[in-house]
């Protein structure tokens, strides 16, 4: 079993992953929308799982 961390993605990971502009997901943040992400001291730093589950569980209504 493998017992190190998974590595977490800063801000251009995550905009990179959704294909958004970086100053999007900050947007998002200050609105309180998108993947949940943690500070850690001045950078933000996102799960890359919180990440794929947030996307999944979004709605865009195109069928």
């Amino acid at each position: 079993m493998d017992d190190q961390p998974k590595p977490l993605w800063g801000v251009a990971d995550v905009a990179a992953y959704l294909k958004v502009p970086v100053t999007t997901l900050y947007q998002w943040r200050h609105n309180g929308y998108g993947p949940r992400g943690r500070r850690v001291g001045r950078y933000v730093r996102y799960d890359p799982d919180d990440v794929r589950d947030w996307f999944a569980a979004q709605d865009d209504g195109v069928a």
